[in-house]
């Protein structure tokens, strides 16, 4: 048995922390005598490194707790949620550092040349959709997608193309727009529709959803140089990748606004 002053050496960890550990039940010794001293088995070292590894990516001691029970597989979904979280943070904070050097060289007094997007006419095609359309807050658009999954599999139909997000109200409101999840679908079925042809302005955004505005900044300055084109539809987001298993910096977004000439 280890008391422990041994364990905290050995372990690099203060007795202070270990007692704190003890109180929220992640690693209790293996005795307390009766002068209240705490004795370790020397092989509940391992079990600290367990501890100290999940604290290592961020992981609270709160969250521990339930982690330290599960095997390898059954921690992964865990990690991987991790994994997602700290790469949005990082995009997050990449894009923070990106404003703050922008306002930086424009107070030097130096031009910060930006890279444009590219903006291009297409013929978007006639698509075969199941969709579904409410007045719903941003903060709800996740959920939305994945009723719009639930729905479509409940009648049996399978998704073939990308999905998408058209806004239809006049003003956008970040608490209640009126908007329509999109599913791509190879058959006719329940609550599938056409979604007819048109030209449209396009851009591709790539890197986190809260920075698409970016993207509807560029369409909308192209347009102020076009204005033989005026938009005749809804404008719409057209989402490639996984939002739940794609680092935020590598996801790809379609942003269209339908078109027609004055």
């Amino acid at each position: 048995m280890l008391t422990i002053g041994d364990f905290s050496r050995l372990s690099r960890v203060t007795p202070r922390m270990l007692r704190h550990y003890d109180a929220l039940g992640l690693l209790r010794p293996e005795m307390v005598g009766e002068n209240g001293y705490r004795y370790y088995r020397q092989e509940q070292l391992s079990g600290l490194a367990r501890i100290q590894w999940l604290q290592g990516y961020g992981f609270s001691l709160g969250e521990i707790g339930p982690l330290l029970a599960l095997d390898g597989v059954q921690l992964l979904p865990h990690l991987r949620q991790r994994r997602l979280a700290l790469y949005q943070e990082l995009s997050r904070q990449q894009t923070l550092i990106h404003q703050i050097e922008a306002d930086i060289l424009r107070m030097e007094g130096i031009k910060m040349i930006e890279t444009p997007y590219h903006v291009i006419l297409i013929e978007d095609p006639e698509q075969k959709v199941f969709s579904i359309r409410e007045t719903i807050g941003v903060d709800q658009y996740h959920d939305f997608f994945e009723r719009l999954f639930r729905e479509a599999d409940a009648r049996g139909l399978t998704q073939a193309g990308p999905i998408q997000m058209l806004y239809h109200d006049k003003d956008f409101n970040h608490e209640h727009s009126d908007v329509e999840a999109q599913m791509v679908v190879a058959r006719d079925g329940p609550g599938v529709k056409i979604k007819p042809a048109c030209t449209c302005a396009a851009v591709q955004h790539k890197g986190a959803y809260e920075n698409l505005h970016l993207a509807y900044e560029a369409l909308c300055a192209w347009l102020g140089e076009h204005t033989e084109y005026r938009v005749c539809g809804p404008a719409m987001d057209r989402y490639f990748g996984d939002p739940d298993n794609t680092p935020p910096d590598q996801l790809e977004t379609g942003v269209l606004f339908p078109l027609e000439k004055v």
